[in-house]
C-alpha cells in the first residue's frame, strides 16, 4: 500500500521537469533564446543568447497589480489591526508578492503557517518545487502536504509532513527517510495553503499565466535572431568583381586579393577588371514579422500595447492607457477573487495557532488600475461628499494600508487636540 509520504514524494518528483521548463522561460534562459553554433559563428561570437522575455512580462504585470492591503471580517467596516501586525512581522508584504509571482509562473505556490520558537505565528511562503499537495477529490480540501529539500551537500535530505493531527519531521537519504520528530496538530488541518492561479474548474493544480504564449516567445526569439544574423551579414554592402585572375596557394586554395578592411580600396593592374556592389537586403521583412508576432502575444496575454512597445513614437494619452489596460485589470481582478479566498485562509490559520477564534475574513486588495493623484483625491472627496466613511475611504479609492490608516487617525486626533480652544477651567487644572 503506497503511504501519503510516498504518494507525495511521487507526485512532486513528477512535477520537477514541468516547473523546470518555467522557470527557463521566466528566467530568459529557454532553449531558444540560445543561438545556434552558426548563428554564432556568424555575429563572431559575440552574443551568446538572444531572449525576449515577454512570458516574464505576462507574470510580473500581474503580480506588480496584486497588492494585499489588509484583512476584515465579514460584515465589519474596519480592517484587523491586529492581524496586519501578524502580517508585517512576517515580512508578507514582499513575501506575498513572491507567492503571487510564483503561483503566475508555476501555476501554484503555498503558504504554511505556523508558531515560532517564542509561540508568535510564522508564516512562511513556498514554492512547488518544494511543496506539494493533495485533496479530496470530493470536497477540494487540502488533506496533506510535503516540504522536502536537499542541505547544501546534496546529499542529506530534510522533510517535513503535514497532515490534520500531526506534523512528521524526516531526514536522511532521499529514498531512506528517518522520522526525526512527530509533533500533534491541535489544528485538525494541515497548515498549509495552495495558492492556486486556476482559470476552470478542474485546474487544481493550477495553470502558468506563461503558458499559451511559450511557443509564440519561441517563434518571436528564432525572428530576432535570424534577423540579427542577416543584418551581421549585410552590414556592409557586398561588392563583385569580374576580369581578375584569382591567385592559389601551395595547397591549391583560393588567396582573398583584396582586404577585409572597411577603409582600404580594392584595385587591380589589369583593365578589363569591372566591380560592382550588390543591392543592400532589407530588413522590413523580420520586422513586419515580429510585430505581427508581438501582436498575437498582446492579444492572448492581455499586455496592452504599450508595455509591448508597439505604439510607436508618439506617446499614449492618460485616457487611451487606461483603456489598453482594461483587459489587464480585468485579469488581474480576477486573480484577486481567486487569490483572496487563500490568504483569507491563511488568515484564518492565523489566529487558529494564536489560539483565538475562527473569524472568517475577506482579503483587502488594492487598487489594480492606473490612476493620477488627482484622479484619486476627486473620488475620495466624492465619497465623503455622500456619506462615505472616512476609514472606507482611506482604504478605497486612496489604498492606504491598516498601519497608515491608523497613523492618519492618530495624527488628525492629535491634530484636533492642539487645535481646540481651552477655557479657563482648563487653563486652571494645567496649572
Amino acid at each position: 500500500m503506497v503511504t501519503t509520504l510516498e504518494k507525495l514524494r511521487e507526485k512532486l518528483q513528477a512535477a520537477q521537469g514541468g516547473l523546470a521548463q518555467l522557470d527557463m522561460y521566466y528566467a530568459g534562459r529557454q532553449p531558444q533564446a540560445f543561438l545556434s553554433p552558426d548563428s554564432k559563428a556568424a555575429l563572431g561570437n559575440r552574443l551568446r543568447t538572444l531572449g525576449v522575455n515577454f512570458p516574464k512580462l505576462a507574470v510580473t504585470s500581474i503580480a506588480e497589480r496584486l497588492q494585499v492591503a489588509g484583512f476584515q471580517a465579514f460584515g465589519s467596516d474596519e480592517a484587523d489591526k491586529d492581524l496586519w501586525r501578524v502580517w508585517q512581522a512576517n515580512d508578507l508584504e514582499e513575501q506575498a508578492h513572491l507567492a503571487h509571482v510564483d503561483a503566475l509562473t508555476y501555476g501554484r505556490s503555498y503558504v504554511i503557517v505556523w508558531v515560532d520558537d517564542a509561540g508568535d505565528p510564522l508564516v512562511t511562503v513556498e514554492s512547488p518545487q518544494q511543496v506539494t499537495a493533495i485533496h479530496d477529490p470530493a470536497t477540494g480540501r487540502l488533506q496533506a502536504a510535503l516540504k522536502l529539500w536537499k542541505e547544501d551537500d546534496g546529499v542529506t535530505t530534510n522533510a517535513v509532513l503535514y497532515a490534520a493531527d500531526t506534523i512528521t519531521r524526516l531526514r536522511g537519504k532521499e529514498y531512506s527517510l528517518q522520522v526525526v520528530e512527530r509533533i500533534p496538530n491541535p489544528l485538525g488541518e494541515p497548515p498549509v495553503v495552495q495558492i492556486t492561479n486556476k482559470t476552470r474548474l478542474l485546474d487544481l493544480e493550477g495553470v502558468s499565466e506563461m503558458a499559451d504564449i511559450l511557443d509564440l516567445a519561441d517563434a518571436l526569439n528564432k525572428i530576432m535572431s535570424d534577423s540579427m544574423v542577416s543584418s551581421e551579414y549585410f552590414a556592409r554592402p557586398r561588392r563583385w568583381v569580374t576580369g581578375l585572375e584569382i591567385a592559389e596557394d601551395e595547397d591549391g586554395n583560393p588567396i582573398n586579393p583584396f582586404s577585409n578592411e572597411q577603409n582600404r580600396v580594392w584595385q587591380s593592374e589589369s583593365p578589363d577588371t569591372k566591380f560592382g556592389q550588390f543591392d543592400p537586403a532589407s530588413l522590413s521583412s523580420y520586422t513586419q514579422l515580429v510585430a505581427t508576432i508581438t501582436q498575437q502575444i498582446g492579444a492572448i496575454s492581455g499586455l496592452p500595447p504599450h508595455y509591448l512597445g508597439l505604439n510607436g513614437d508618439q506617446p499614449p494619452s492618460a485616457d487611451s492607457i487606461r483603456s489598453a489596460e482594461a483587459s489587464l485589470v480585468a485579469k488581474v481582478i480576477g486573480r484577486q477573487r481567486t487569490f483572496g479566498r487563500s490568504w483569507a485562509k491563511v488568515a484564518d490559520l492565523i489566529r487558529k495557532v494564536q489560539g483565538a477564534a475562527v473569524v472568517d475574513y475577506e482579503t483587502i486588495w488594492a487598487a489594480p488600475d492606473t490612476r493620477t493623484p488627482a484622479q484619486v483625491a476627486d473620488a475620495a472627496a466624492k465619497l465623503q461628499g455622500i456619506g462615505v466613511p472616512l476609514e472606507a475611504v482611506l482604504a478605497d479609492p486612496m489604498g492606504y494600508t491598516p498601519s497608515q490608516i491608523e497613523k492618519i487617525h492618530q495624527a488628525r486626533l492629535a491634530e484636533a487636540a492642539l487645535t481646540q480652544p481651552t477655557t479657563p477651567d482648563d487653563e486652571r487644572n494645567a496649572a
